[in-house]
């Protein structure tokens, strides 16, 4: 990436925030300099699936620590 403009930097920060990982984020600027758009966009939605999975799997174990807490709450 030689002749980073601020805006690539910019990129990249916000890349790094959304927990995508150096490989991926190499992949991104190398779509990006060969203008292959579709693969930019596909990367991004890959992170985007992982980070919902996730989210929903960080809820699954919120619901079974909040039935386990009901459990003890309302034993006898």
């Amino acid at each position: 990436m030689n002749g980073i403009t601020q805006k690539n930097k910019e990129i990249e920060q916000n890349l790094i925030d959304a927990g995508c990982s150096l490989s991926m984020i190499k992949k991104f600027f190398f779509y990006m300099e060969n203008n292959e758009k579709e693969n930019q966009m596909l990367l991004l939605e890959a992170q985007r699936k992982k980070l919902l999975d996730d989210v929903h799997n960080g809820e699954k174990k919120i619901f079974c620590l909040d039935y386990l807490i009901y459990q003890m709450q309302n034993q006898s």
